[in-house]
């Protein structure tokens, strides 16, 4: 394969060249020499980030394909960021969630890209804000993540979404799952998906109680509960101006700029774990003499972590 130049991919990207999309893409994942080079050619985008989680068998990938039929037609490109489990050993993912969603592959106004955990806690992939920034810059309407579905990991999701849709599913627990895990803290608008089954409208009253129970400060957003069977396409309509009505609360109340401001920390922290990382399996052969040492009792965990670190880290004024 020959070396990317990216500022022909960008703007073949922006021609709506897939390939180089995905090539851009890849190159930010990977870290690659040029990722650098490609931030700083594509700015920003105003895309409505949209993160959808929820426990595994929920639905996600079921629900995500009719929202974008529903977006599709009134008119927005969509991208999609399907986060999937991998090995903790190879790093290697079943990346099915393309699969589910092949129906809108030659859709040229949608594009959707898997990536492998690759053991990241809090159901995303290290590169997921990156690539998000990535497709926002080059123009899509609405950028969704679908993360792993982990349980209690998935609160990670509010870092990088403007709206956090989380989905619950009838006789799996809903109560017990949306207390654990944390989601009542993070969701914006909650779907109950597979409305047609029983329990379902039990499952609703729960959620919306839960909610209820939450206070709220004036002009704060209460997250509303919307019954939908993805499946056959009911509610998802209703879902959409919900998810539109979050968006225009966002941007009025201050919550989207502050949100995204989040995201471009979490995004610099990445990065800055990933250099630190780098540095430590860099000098393994010093680790193992660290631990070593802290293991027999002559030097403490804290202190070999410091001579671990380089000593000239870099300031920022």
């Amino acid at each position: 394969m020959r070396t990317l130049d990216p500022t022909e991919a960008v703007a073949r990207a922006r021609a709506g060249d897939r390939l180089a999309l995905s090539r851009l893409i890849s190159a930010v994942e990977e870290r690659s020499a040029v990722a650098e080079e490609i931030g700083r050619l594509v700015p920003p985008g105003r895309a409505h980030v949209i993160g959808i989680t929820g426990a595994p068998g929920v639905g996600k990938s079921t629900t995500t394909a009719a929202l974008i039929e529903e977006w599709r037609s009134r008119g927005r490109t969509v991208a999609v960021v399907a986060v999937d489990p991998s090995s903790p050993f190879t790093g290697g993912a079943l990346l099915g969630d393309r699969v589910r969603m092949e129906v809108h592959s030659t859709d040229p106004g949608v594009y959707i890209r898997s990536m492998a955990a690759r053991g990241q806690l809090g159901g995303l992939a290290a590169a997921t804000p990156a690539a998000v920034g990535l497709l926002s810059g080059l123009g899509f309407d609405i950028i969704v993540v679908e993360t792993v579905g982990v349980g209690q990991s998935e609160v990670d999701i509010v870092r990088y979404a403007d709206t956090v849709l989380i989905l619950q599913a009838p006789g799996m627990g809903d109560r017990i799952q949306a207390t654990k895990a944390g989601l009542l803290e993070i969701g914006d608008v909650f779907a109950v998906n597979k409305s047609d089954r029983p329990g379902a409208n039990l499952t609703k009253r729960e959620l919306g109680a839960m909610i209820a129970a939450k206070p709220l400060t004036a002009g704060q957003w209460r997250p509303p509960v919307v019954p939908v069977v993805a499946t056959q396409g009911e509610g998802v309509a209703d879902l959409v101006d919900l998810l539109d009505a979050h968006q225009d609360w966002a941007a009025n109340s201050g919550s989207a700029r502050i949100r995204r401001t989040e995201r471009a920390a979490a995004e610099i922290t990445a990065l800055v774990l990933e250099v630190v990382q780098r540095g430590i399996r860099d000098r393994e052969a010093e680790l193992s003499a660290l631990a070593a040492r802290v293991a027999e009792g002559s030097l403490g965990a804290s202190e070999a972590a410091r001579l671990l670190l380089p000593a000239d880290r870099p300031v920022v004024p």
